[in-house]
């Protein structure tokens, strides 16, 4: 049976073997997804060995850029994110290097939520790697403005630069913003603290702004109550994104698409029992 694995390390609280199990249940395909501990002095040694048979990989932190090195080939958008969060065996043995964190976001926001992104002031806060990821595929979007906001400016500078040939990206301080936006990106890890990005609550048009965290929990994070308090239209956090992400790398080895819909109504009664 082929066989994939989720690196990470630590990795023991993946939701990717339950996500991925209920993928091939419902589309009636035949593999096995677990876990795997990688070394943190030897992530492409474990990875080799892995592939020696195995088919596919995520990759979650702290080796994400480690897997972009690893990857004989990579997807345009990838090369543009300089992480890699999908591995795949292609049919020569080579290793193809995806991103797919960035695809899922956008998904989770318009199929999920219904939010045409076309047109809209998105506001993205933080400067790291999942901002990075992000960039490219919310710029194909076609949004009238992009604004990457972080407390060391120079970093959402040096991303806006990067990125400026796919679309109207500019870079902020987080205390520079006044004006109202249409959607709020919070990519920092401020919420695994239960702290908020320091940011005016003027940015939120009551019952326009949408507001959407990349982190999640049992309970509303900080970012979506602060959201919530200032009269944000919609208030997500990031389980979606982990569901579509996933989907899109399961389609990527399988060749065939699987309904989130279901495994996310699993995941949020999964995550608050």
């Amino acid at each position: 049976m082929d066989q994939y694995v989720v690196f990470g390390n630590p990795i023991g609280h993946s939701k990717s073997p339950l996500i991925h199990r209920l993928f091939a249940e419902q589309t009636a395909q035949r593999l096995v997804y677990t876990t795997l501990l990688a070394p943190l002095d030897d992530f492409a040694g474990c990875a080799r060995g892995f592939f020696v048979d195995g088919r596919g990989a995520n990759v979650t932190v702290p080796f994400k850029e480690e897997a972009y090195r690893l990857a004989d080939s990579l997807t345009a958008r990838a090369q543009r994110a300089g992480a890699v969060n999908t591995l795949s065996k292609l049919a020569d043995g080579s290793l193809l290097g995806d991103n797919t964190d960035g695809a899922g976001l956008v998904r989770d926001l318009t199929v999920n939520a219904g939010f045409s992104l076309k047109g809209k002031r998105i506001l993205l806060l933080g400067a790291g790697g999942a901002v990075r990821g992000a960039l490219e595929p919310l710029l194909a979007e076609q949004p009238a403005s992009l604004i990457i906001a972080n407390r060391t400016v120079e970093k959402a500078e040096l991303l806006a630069e990067l990125f400026s040939d796919l679309g109207p990206v500019s870079a902020s301080g987080f205390d520079w913003l006044r004006e109202p936006v249409d959607l709020i990106i919070n990519a920092t890890s401020a919420s695994l603290t239960g702290d908020m990005p320091p940011i005016a609550a003027s940015l939120i048009e009551p019952g326009q702004t949408v507001c959407y965290d990349m982190m999640y929990g049992k309970e509303p994070t900080a970012f979506c109550r602060w959201a919530s308090q200032y009269g944000a239209a919609i208030s997500m956090d990031g389980l979606g994104m982990l569901a579509e992400q996933a989907a899109e790398a399961f389609f990527l080895w399988r060749g065939v698409r699987p309904d989130t819909a279901p495994v996310l109504a699993e995941l949020r009664r999964q995550l608050v029992l």
